[in-house]
């Protein structure tokens, strides 16, 4: 029995061993860019850092990052002068681009077009409005210098607080004990494709018995409403109130996003108050091709090309 018990521990530990080692020979699992809290409290990537990010149990995205000296993602350095013409993308996940090489990123796609201008992406995921202002007023010294400023947005998600705070959640998965376990490119694949999940489902569970349970309220079409019409006031007043904060060049600053998933109530204000914005609602909706990736809500190569023409078409316009 105990020569039982030795062999299997071996067996096991050969076994892991391999997988790992198959793991990183296919590159199955994503290199994850180490988070840091820079002296302006801005949350960004560590600068110079490259790897490659992988989606899907079949490395069905694989794509290559390169954080710049700034902390984001991008083929370029940030240098804007008042000699030169540019444009920054400021945003989330979409705006970093991830799931595409950052060589062929959207900027990348401007300045190909526009070979005229310098593009700088400003983007890290879950990046909110607040999080956005409160880089621009942190580096005003760059931004000052930029021509045009484009800030994607997403009424639903990107304006729940009405001042910037250190999101320390995120933070947190730069803890020692994370930076251990994602050493192990086993355990970062099978958490990303979800082997992990009953696990993490059982231990929530577990917690769960400790806590009072809250007992069901119904909701009614009537309370839905009343709820959709208070967060509708309460995300439009945190727009006021981060914009009365830091202040929005209306000359210079433009937002871009999906009146398909915008409140009208919003889109209302946006106008009589002359913000501008990028739509980018019809272009998708009339594509015959998907714009999104097959397994992940993300632009794919081919919504990317979509958003790079309506910002070329509304610089173009601009000049004009």
């Amino acid at each position: 029995m105990k020569k039982l018990i030795i062999k299997s521990i071996i067996y096991m530990v050969l076994i892991l061993f391999t997988l790992e080692g198959l793991t990183r020979i296919f590159y199955l699992a994503k290199d994850t860019p180490t988070r840091f809290l820079d002296e302006y409290k801005v949350e960004k990537w560590q600068p110079n850092q490259n790897g490659f990010s992988v989606t899907g149990n079949r490395r069905q995205n694989f794509s290559e990052y390169h954080i710049n000296a700034s902390g984001y993602n991008s083929y370029r350095e940030f240098t804007p002068t008042k000699d030169k013409v540019e444009i920054a993308l400021v945003g989330d996940s979409f705006i970093e681009g991830f799931h595409q090489n950052y060589y062929n990123s959207i900027g990348k796609k401007i300045e190909k077009t526009l070979p005229e201008i310098e593009v700088y992406e400003y983007g890290y995921a879950g990046y909110d409005f607040a999080d956005q202002l409160h880089l621009i007023h942190s580096y005003s010294n760059q931004f000052d210098a930029i021509d045009h400023v484009i800030l994607g947005i997403k009424f639903s998600n990107d304006l729940t607080r009405s001042e910037y705070s250190v999101i320390k959640e995120r933070l947190a998965l730069e803890s020692p004990i994370n930076n251990l376990l994602k050493k192990s490119k086993l355990l970062v694949y099978c958490k990303s494709i979800g082997i992990l999940t009953p696990l993490q489902k059982l231990t929530s569970g577990l917690i769960n018995l400790f806590n009072t349970p809250q007992e069901a309220i119904a909701i009614t079409p009537e309370s839905a409403i009343r709820i959709k019409n208070k967060k509708e006031d309460e995300y439009l007043s945190n727009f006021k109130k981060l914009v009365s904060k830091y202040g929005f060049d209306k000359k210079r600053f433009t937002l871009l996003l999906d009146t398909r998933i915008t409140s009208p109530f919003f889109l209302s204000y946006l106008q009589q108050n002359k913000f501008k914005y990028i739509d980018f609602a019809s272009s998708f909706e009339v594509s015959k091709s998907p714009t999104s990736l097959i397994y992940d809500k993300h632009w794919n190569n081919h919504g990317r090309g979509i958003i790079t023409s309506l910002i070329v078409e509304y610089y173009n316009n601009l000049q004009n």
